[in-house]
C-alpha cells in the first residue's frame, strides 16, 4: 500500500501528462505483479464493490476520532472529500503495516459476507495501521470514490513504455471482461495472442466535434456523411459460433438485446460490427425515442413484454473484422462496401441495418441534410473521412460529429447545492423551475456550463439570499434567469412538470432577462409535442 499511496500522491501533484506518464511506467515496472494487476483495473473501471454505507464510514470515524458527529459533517464539506476528511481526523497509527495494494483489497472484499461488528473492527483496525497518505487511498478503496486524474489512454500509454509493447495492442488487450480474479498479469499483458478470448472487443474510435465550418475540412467528397442516431453505440461479435455485445463503456450488455443473437445463423464467424442499437418502429421503419430503449438498458433479462414494447435493431456503421481478418487498418471505403455486401442479401426481418449514407454533393447540400435531423430522430450528422482507417480512442483528423444546435429555454433558479470534491466549497448543483401560471414548476438539474468566476459569483448570492434549508439544498430567491440547453425532452411521470431533459447544462447566465420573462410550462410542453 505504502507504493501504491506513494503513486496517488505523485500523480495528484502534477498536472503534467509526461509526469504522470513517468511515475506510473515507474510502478508497472518495480510493483508486485498482483498490485499492478489491480492498479490498472482501478484505473479502468474494475473497482471492488462497496461493502460499507459512508454513513457507516463517518460514524465510526467520528467516533474513533472522539468528537461528535456533527463536528465531523461540519468538517466534510469544507474539506470537500471524505477519504480525506476521515484521514485528517483520525489519530496517529499505534502501529505499520507494509501489506500490499492486492491484500488490502482481498480483506475488503472479504468483509462482503461478515456481519457489521466484524466490518467496524476490521476498518477501525486498518485505520490504526495506516499512515494518513495510506489511510486517504485505503478510504477511496472503501468509497469506490476512486479518481486519479488518470485517463486510461495514459494509463496504456505508461504501459507501454514500462512493457515495450505497443500502445494499439495493449489498447486490445485491456479490452473485455476480464478482472484480476479471472487473469494474470502474464495472461493479461504478456500473452502472445490477445485475441485468444472470443468475447474481445476492438477499442471504439471516437469523434469530435466540428469546432469550425465544415468546409474547412476539404471537398465533401472526401466524407462518407451519416446520420448520428441516439441509441447506445456497440459493438456486436460473432466468433466460435457465440456472439457478444460491448456498450462503448466497455460493458457486456449482450442479454439485454436477445433478438440480435438471430445474427448468428446469417453471417460468417469472425464478424464484429461497430454500430448503434437503436429502438425501432418496424412498420415505419424509423427509429423511436431513447426513452424507448431505456427500461432495457438497466436490466440482466428483458420480458417478453418489453421485448415487443421496445424492438432494437442495430444500425451498422462499419466492418471491423470479417471472416477472422481484421479490416480496421483498411480505408473507410472498403470497409463500407465489404459491410454493405454482408449485409445486402439478409433477410428484411433481422434486426440490423445498414446505416443510410446522406446523399449531397457538397457542403451546403449537407448543412441542408443537417437542418432535419431533429425531425428524423436524429442528432446532426457523422463525417467521416473515407479514406481514413479505424483507429482507437479520441483522434482529430478523419472522425467528426456535426450535432445540431441544441433546444433551449430560459427558467429560473430555485435551489442550490454544493459540488462535491473540488467544488465542495462552491454552489455548483441547481434546480430550475418554470411558469406555470403564477407558479414556479420545477422541471431540471443542471450543473454545468458556467465559468469558475461565474461559479463563484453565483456561490456569494445563494449564501446572501437562502430562504430554507432541506439538508444540503437551499432554496433561493427567484431572482435569476438561466439558459438552459438540452439534446432532447420526454414524458416523465416522475416529474411533477411531467416532462424529463436529457443532457441538461446551463448555457448562459442571462443577467439580461427579468425572472417575469421566464419560460413557462406551456412552451416546454410545446417543445414536448414537437420534439418528444
Amino acid at each position: 500500500m505504502k507504493r501504491f499511496a506513494a503513486l496517488f500522491a505523485a500523480l495528484d501533484r502534477t498536472t503534467s501528462t509526461r509526469t504522470k506518464t513517468r511515475a506510473l511506467a515507474d510502478y508497472f515496472r518495480d510493483a508486485p505483479e498482483a498490485d499492478r494487476l489491480w492498479c490498472i483495473a482501478l484505473l479502468s473501471g474494475r473497482r471492488p464493490r462497496r461493502t460499507i454505507t459512508t454513513t457507516k464510514l463517518r460514524e465510526w470515524a467520528a467516533e474513533r476520532a472522539g468528537i461528535p458527529l456533527w463536528l465531523f459533517e461540519t468538517c466534510y464539506p469544507v474539506v470537500g472529500d471524505l477519504s480525506e476528511t476521515i484521514a485528517l481526523i483520525l489519530p496517529e497509527p499505534s502501529r505499520e503495516s507494509d501489506l500490499p495494494l492486492a491484500e488490502w483489497i482481498a480483506r475488503l472484499r472479504a468483509l462482503d459476507t461478515a456481519d457489521e461488528e466484524t466490518r467496524k473492527a476490521a476498518i477501525l483496525d486498518a485505520w490504526d495501521s495506516l499512515a494518513p497518505d495510506e489511510r486517504f487511498v485505503f478510504n477511496k478503496l472503501l468509497t469506490g470514490g476512486w479518481r486519479m486524474g488518470v485517463s486510461q489512454k495514459l494509463m496504456t500509454r505508461a504501459l507501454s513504455q514500462a512493457t515495450d509493447i505497443d500502445e494499439a495492442e495493449l489498447t486490445h488487450r485491456l479490452m473485455g471482461d476480464w478482472t484480476p480474479d479471472t487473469v494474470s498479469w502474464a495472461g493479461l499483458i504478456e500473452a502472445p495472442d490477445p485475441t485468444a478470448d472470443l468475447s474481445r472487443p476492438y477499442p471504439f474510435y471516437l469523434a469530435y466535434q466540428v469546432d469550425g465550418a465544415p468546409e474547412e475540412l476539404g471537398p465533401a467528397s472526401d466524407w462518407l456523411a451519416e446520420r448520428k442516431w441516439d441509441g447506445i453505440r456497440g459493438q456486436l461479435i460473432l466468433r466460435g459460433g457465440e456472439h457478444w455485445l460491448w456498450s462503448r463503456g466497455e460493458e457486456l450488455i449482450t442479454e439485454r438485446f436477445p433478438e440480435l443473437a438471430r445474427l448468428r445463423d446469417f453471417l460468417p464467424p469472425g464478424t464484429v460490427i461497430d454500430g448503434e442499437v437503436l429502438a425501432w418502429d418496424r412498420q415505419d421503419e424509423t427509429p423511436l425515442p431513447f426513452a424507448r430503449l431505456q427500461p432495457r438498458i438497466g436490466r440482466k433479462t428483458v420480458p417478453k413484454k418489453l421485448l415487443s414494447e421496445a424492438p432494437v435493431i442495430l444500425m451498422a456503421y462499419d466492418l471491423l473484422e470479417w471472416q477472422g481478418t481484421d479490416l480496421r487498418g483498411a480505408p473507410l471505403s472498403q470497409r463500407r462496401e465489404t459491410l454493405a455486401g454482408a449485409l445486402s442479401n439478409l433477410p428484411e426481418e433481422l434486426p440490423v441495418r445498414l446505416s443510410p449514407r446522406v446523399a449531397a454533393t457538397d457542403w451546403a447540400g449537407l448543412a441542408e441534410a443537417r437542418a432535419q435531423s431533429r425531425d428524423l430522430g436524429a442528432e446532426g450528422l457523422m463525417l467521416k473521412r473515407l479514406s481514413a482507417p479505424y483507429l482507437a480512442g479520441r483522434k482529430k483528423g478523419d472522425w467528426w460529429k456535426w450535432k445540431v444546435d441544441p433546444l433551449t429555454i430560459d427558467a429560473v433558479m430555485i435551489y442550490a447545492q454544493a459540488g462535491s470534491g473540488r467544488r465542495a466549497t462552491l454552489y455548483t448543483d441547481f434546480t430550475f423551475a418554470v411558469w406555470d401560471g403564477n407558479a414556479l414548476v420545477p422541471f431540471t438539474k443542471a450543473y454545468s456550463g458556467l465559468t469558475d468566476a461565474e461559479f463563484g459569483e453565483i456561490t456569494r448570492w445563494v449564501r446572501k439570499n437562502t430562504t430554507e434549508r432541506f439538508g444540503p439544498v437551499r432554496a433561493v430567491r427567484p431572482e435569476h434567469v438561466f439558459e438552459i440547453a438540452f439534446e432532447g425532452i420526454q414524458q416523465s411521470p416522475r416529474h411533477k412538470s411531467g416532462v424529463a431533459l436529457r443532457f441538461p447544462r446551463m448555457a448562459r447566465w442571462r443577467k439580461d432577462k427579468p425572472v417575469s420573462e421566464a419560460n413557462t410550462l406551456h412552451d416546454l410542453k410545446a417543445m414536448l409535442a414537437q420534439y418528444g
